[in-house]
């Protein structure tokens, strides 16, 4: 679960039914007391607390109190859900009760982060890192894969292409600008990520690829140009830059940010913009040159090596392994530190083993998916299942294992054993990619130089997930048997009719123009589970969100993101713009209405920043849940796909 859910269960709790101390005292007792709290913050709808030992904290019991929505730990903190209007009063107690001082959310994240082992905080920090950076690799990834493909083709006769024509000239250029400058991406993102300025990581990033440094690229034919001297004559250092890596990179500006933070504590205000940066850049530099990068270089080396042994062992048994353990560190969230391998592999042996793998895994959890899409009859299975599976072999793996395979485990098995039998064919033939960044169907472009090859991965992996799913790992529930009153066909027919009479349909409209997704595969744990409520995910086509019916504004989220909306027969409806948004706070969403506000269907609440969204690194799709659902007999979503505004999308019957 992530931070994203902070907008959750709008206006759910009625105020004046609620004891706040009672509520707060209770929690304060089954968390563990003051002995066993950090800190304590909260947002829109969640009580957010850092706990010292999560064993002393029972979670259940917390969960079965009167008034309390929902309970999970996220980001090494126990969230509690409460409702807006509700958590700040149960806040306010709670604070008084236990003595802690109030926290902000973002005092109590760091706390919270402070919490976590050092493998999930490094984990962490690796997706921060290259999460963002993604659009630039795969930009440059799919591009070189199209321009080795085309230069395969004309040169050996296939293709008849004037090579020396300004487009040719260019697109060879494009093609590997994000790998021939990669330091520099990945050190101003690091530096945001240690949060250090992203500028002077920038910096780092640049000193590592100077140009008066020889190419790291021409070592292997050329062999090492000039050494260096350093730390006074002690010893010398290969004066070669840092073309196509990682890990040192990573480490040099951590240095940086860690030296920076420093020097603004010490260095006195009227000195510190000058003195800061050259003292922070100056040293990393020299640290650089002279430790860092020789060092790292080396555990990089050392790390990309076993990974390659691993998958080169004999029959194919490593890559094997890797196949079925891929999906499994999908679900564990580790998968971003693979980029490092990719990465790794591409500047060493100019090609990525690793990649396959992953495209292997990817497609296999797509064919299970697509098996149970056919095989259940099912309407609402099918509708959360198809789409899934289409977006797994697309590389999108996470709304058809969180949101089927998961749900039912046998076709997460079966998934992961197609991956593993692809994985394997894909060591066996020694398949290799061109670029990172891009999985699934349209991998084949990044392997264009050994397409036949990735084509026949890929049959595999689906085949085999998707025969071993329709075998033995999916089978609809049996339907319970129902008693049916012996009545006459007329009887029948008169209550159901008295039945339509008394059942009143309610309408929501579609508020975002956009593709209304199930929302089982809106990609956020909390939201596709519907702990938070029924309802759809739209994918935005334009940054516009309107009233989906006549009602009252009942919540506007501080960051701007969410809008709670009271209606028709007390349907309390969330719109929550994006996934994990609240990180954004309020940068690119304009809200045009305030809490208490009457508004008319169709009225325009609220406009959004979609390209700026998705530069931040966060999905798009919007999460809209009806809240109480659970007040009503039915919630049931009328059309999918394409949706263009003020369109029936869900109707609810009393």
């Amino acid at each position: 679960m992530t931070d994203s859910q902070n907008s959750a269960i709008l206006g759910t709790e009625r105020e004046e039914d609620m004891d706040y101390r009672k509520v707060a005292e209770q929690i304060y007792e089954k968390v563990g007391k003051k002995e066993n709290l950090i800190s304590a913050a909260h947002c829109a709808t969640r009580l957010r607390l850092v706990i010292a030992d999560n064993n002393k904290c029972d979670s259940k019991a917390v969960e079965e109190i009167e008034g309390v929505k929902g309970v999970f730990f996220a980001s090494g903190q126990l969230q509690i859900i409460l409702g807006t209007g509700t958590v700040n009063k149960v806040y306010d107690e709670f604070l008084q009760i236990s003595g802690l001082s109030a926290a902000t959310k973002a005092e109590a994240k760091q706390a919270a982060v402070a919490q976590q082992n050092v493998f999930k905080r490094a984990i962490k920090t690796l997706g921060d890192i290259f999460v963002p950076i993604i659009p630039a690799i795969v930009a440059s990834g799919f591009l070189m894969g199209i321009m080795e493909a085309l230069n395969f083709m004309v040169n050996n006769g296939f293709l008849a292409l004037d090579t020396s024509s300004s487009i040719f000239v260019f697109a060879n250029l494009f093609s590997n600008v994000a790998y021939t400058f990669l330091p520099i991406l990945i050190a101003y993102s690091a530096a945001k990520a240690f949060g250090g300025n992203p500028y002077l990581g920038a910096v780092i990033g640049m000193l590592m690829i100077h140009p008066n440094l020889q190419n790291a690229w021409t070592v292997a034919t050329e062999g090492v140009h000039v050494r260096q001297s350093v730390w006074f004559g002690l010893y010398e250092i290969d004066l070669i830059g840092y073309q196509g890596h990682v890990i040192p990179v990573i480490i040099a500006v951590w240095v940086m940010c860690f030296i920076e933070k420093k020097l603004h504590k010490i260095v006195p205000e009227m000195f510190d913009l000058f003195v800061t940066p050259l003292l922070s850049v100056f040293v990393t530099g020299y640290l650089t040159y002279s430790i860092i990068g020789p060092l790292f270089v080396v555990v990089e080396n050392g790390i990309i090596d076993g990974i390659q042994w691993l998958i080169a062992l004999p029959l194919g048994i490593g890559s094997f392994i890797m196949g079925a353990l891929y999906a499994p560190t999908v679900v564990a969230g580790i998968h971003h530190m693979y980029t490092i391998i990719d990465v790794g592999q591409l500047a060493k042996y100019g090609v990525t083993y690793w990649l396959p793998l992953a495209s292997a895994a990817n497609l296999a959890q797509g064919a299970a998916t697509l098996a149970v899409a056919i095989k259940t009859k099912n309407a609402r299975t099918k509708s959360m299942a198809l789409p899934s599976a289409f977006s797994a072999f697309m590389g999108i793996t996470e709304p058809a294992i969180f949101g089927v395979n998961m749900r039912y485990f046998k076709p997460f098995v079966c998934g992961c054993i197609g991956g593993a039998c692809g994985a394997l064919f894909a060591s066996i033939t020694q398949l290799g990619a061109s670029g990172t960044g891009v999985t699934g169907l349209f991998g084949v472009l990044l392997c264009l130089n050994m397409p036949v090859q990735y084509i026949l991965m890929m049959i595999i992996s689906i085949s085999v997930s998707f025969a071993l799913t329709w075998i033995f790992g999916y089978k609809d529930e049996e339907p319970q048997a129902q008693n049916v009153p012996d009545t006459t066909i007329m009887e029948k027919e008169a209550i159901i009719e008295e039945a339509a009479l008394e059942n009143v349909e309610k309408v929501i409209y579609a508020p975002i123009q956009g593709n209304v997704v199930p929302r089982e595969n809106i990609p956020d744990e909390t939201f596709a589970s519907g702990v938070l409520g029924d309802g759809v995910g739209i994918e935005p086509e334009t940054g516009e969100v309107v009233a989906p019916f006549d009602g009252e504004i009942s919540s506007v989220t501080e960051t701007r993101h969410a809008i709670g909306i009271t209606g028709p027969a007390g349907m309390e409806l969330l719109i929550h713009v994006g996934v994990d948004t609240v990180k954004m706070n309020g940068d690119g969403f304009i809200v045009l209405v305030s809490e208490g506000d009457k508004v008319k269907a169709g009225q325009k609440l609220m406009t959004f920043d979609i390209s700026k969204i998705k530069v931040a690194g966060y999905s798009t799709t919007s999460a809209i849940l009806l809240t109480n659902s659970d007040d009503y007999q039915s919630c049931n979503v009328i059309k999918t796909g394409i949706t263009k505004q003020m369109e029936r999308i869900i109707t609810v019957d009393e």
